[in-house]
């Protein structure tokens, strides 16, 4: 096999590559980092060729062109997401684009099984002397797509880190080739707030030395990572490699040498974060990125002992309902991995479902710890499955806990404002 031949032979432009686009195709994007921006980018010059293109993706971190020329019918192009990001919320908002119901661990298998896809359009490094290329930043759904498409396109850009486990994809699998070096796509850390640094410590708390981390998106879980400098031989088993994960390697807090499984690796599904993260991944042997089936997976989750999973919401109720994607009935973000990590952790000997939220919002003038939830909230983490609640106040476990125990545990870490009138809602309703 000549790989430069079958390289050259295989690539084309940006315009070409996008011309295999027909109407009426299902069109996958990668993830987040991994999405390929030179051919999103241009993906609008082919807004007069086509019709009822479908465009399914999950946390766009960029404004494209095509954004305008989106709608749920009679629009070039129509588009789904597993999980909103900033640019998918606002199109959502809009009434342009519809969500997709999945746990991430079956995200991508469910939707093979739903429909056919077209095309996988992605990105990788650069194909090496072997014929191989690393897939690089993502691996929740796109192995599964790139085998199951009609049509792959991967965008090379030389400034992806290479990267390890089962990111590696020969050149064969690939139908065209584009180059495109653009910067990475990067997801800056925000720096905690006071609440979300009291929120932090409560939680590494209940982290014990020898634990499995898995670290969910944004403040709560940067806040926590401050709190871990003095725990010992910590593992990663996550769905997201951050940034505070490289500081804690480098402190000598992860040393991953107590897992149950995959010791001595950090492993993912997917990295994002900051060019810190993206040279540290960069060629790391101790980096394994693995599909989402099976990083998620609850059982393979649970192999892991004193395996801790920590993710956010945005509201609970007194009987321990968990909603962290919706507002009501307007989707706000996603399931993602939460309900699938959360299990895995609850499952493990020793481990700890914890999930953690402010006690408020907007100026404390809302309680994010509720009653009953809004009417029509889509539920993360149904009651019965639920382990540990934090707040800034507290921890309130809640576990093999009846619903009365679980009301007044809840109250005790609201904020102390609304405590009073939590008490006289759980009495109407004949909670407590």
């Amino acid at each position: 096999m000549n790989v430069k031949e079958i390289y050259k032979r295989k690539l084309v432009s940006i315009e070409e590559a996008l011309s295999k686009i027909k109407s009426n195709d299902t069109v996958v994007v990668a993830l987040g980092p991994s999405q390929p921006p030179g051919l999103l980018s241009h993906l609008h010059l082919i807004k007069d060729k086509v019709e009822n293109v479908k465009l399914i993706t999950c946390l766009l971190l960029k404004e494209y062109e095509f954004y305008r020329f989106v709608d749920k019918e009679n629009a070039p192009f129509k588009m789904e997401s597993w999980y909103l990001g900033s640019f998918e919320r606002d199109l959502y908002k809009k009434g342009k684009i519809t969500y997709i119901p999945n746990n991430l661990h079956a995200a991508g298998t469910d939707k093979i099984d739903s429909e056919k896809i077209d095309v996988f359009i992605g990105t990788g490094t650069p194909v090496d002397e072997k014929g191989f290329l690393s897939l690089s930043l993502s691996l929740v759904y796109e192995k599964e797509m790139i085998e199951k498409a009609k049509t792959v396109i991967i965008e090379i850009n030389e400034n992806l880190p290479r990267t390890f486990g089962d990111t590696q994809l020969n050149i064969e699998y690939v139908d065209y080739f584009v180059e495109y070096n653009s910067p990475l796509l990067e997801f800056p850390s925000i720096e905690p707030t006071e609440v979300e640094k009291r929120i932090g410590e409560n939680i590494s708390e209940l982290i014990e030395d020898g634990s499995t981390l898995q670290l969910g998106i944004g403040g709560i879980p940067n806040a926590i990572t401050k709190f871990l400098v003095d725990k010992r031989d910590l593992g990663i088993h996550t769905e997201m490699l951050t940034d505070g994960m490289v500081d804690l390697f480098y402190k000598g807090v992860i040393t991953n040498q107590r897992k149950s499984v995959w010791k001595g690796k950090m492993v993912g599904t997917f990295a994002m974060g900051t060019k810190k993260l993206y040279d540290f991944i960069d060629n790391n042997i101790s980096i394994e990125l693995l599909r989402g089936s099976v990083v998620n997976d609850p059982y393979i989750v649970s192999k892991n002992e004193k395996m801790v999973s920590i993710n956010t919401s945005l509201m609970v109720d007194l009987s321990g309902q968990v909603c962290s994607e919706s507002f009501g009935v307007k989707q706000y973000t996603g399931t993602g991995g939460q309900l699938d990590t959360h299990r895995g952790a609850v499952l493990s000997k020793g481990g700890k479902g914890i999930i953690a939220l402010r006690s408020t919002v907007k100026n404390e003038t809302i309680s994010t710890i509720v009653p009953t939830l809004p009417e029509g909230s889509y539920i993360t983490v149904p009651r019965q499955d639920v382990d540990y609640v934090v707040t800034e106040y507290g921890v309130a476990h809640l576990r093999g806990k009846s619903v009365r125990d679980r009301a007044l545990s809840l109250i005790k870490i609201a904020h102390p404002k609304f405590r009073e009138k939590l008490l006289f809602e759980a009495k109407k309703l004949n909670i407590v």
